[in-house]
């Protein structure tokens, strides 16, 4: 089991997460951050971190995110894995965040 990134993610892409990661997990794409599914460890230490409540144990995603499990799995192999802090972006989502 993992955690999975899920849709409040897209266009805000905050990365207080990522610097929490014992394992390096996390990847980011153009919109959003992605859990590798295999490499996650359930540690959930980034799950606090995320301001926007995007991240979720792959058992308790919502039910209009479950196809995040799967976007997750095949998007992360093919990204470049983040570790440090950056700027989010500044979608609609986002606005008024932390």
């Amino acid at each position: 089991m993992a955690h999975v990134v899920t849709a409040p993610c897209f266009e805000c892409k905050y990365t207080d997460c990522v610097v929490v990661c014992p394992v390096e997990c996390f990847y980011e794409g153009e919109q959003m951050l992605y859990i590798h599914p295999d490499e996650c460890i359930d540690c959930e230490a980034c799950v606090p971190e995320c301001p926007v409540e995007a991240i979720f144990h792959e058992d308790n995603v919502p039910a209009d995110y479950k196809e995040f499990i799967a976007l997750n799995a095949e998007k992360a192999p093919h990204l470049p894995v983040i570790t440090q802090s950056k700027t989010p972006m500044e979608g609609p989502a986002c606005k008024g965040r932390k």
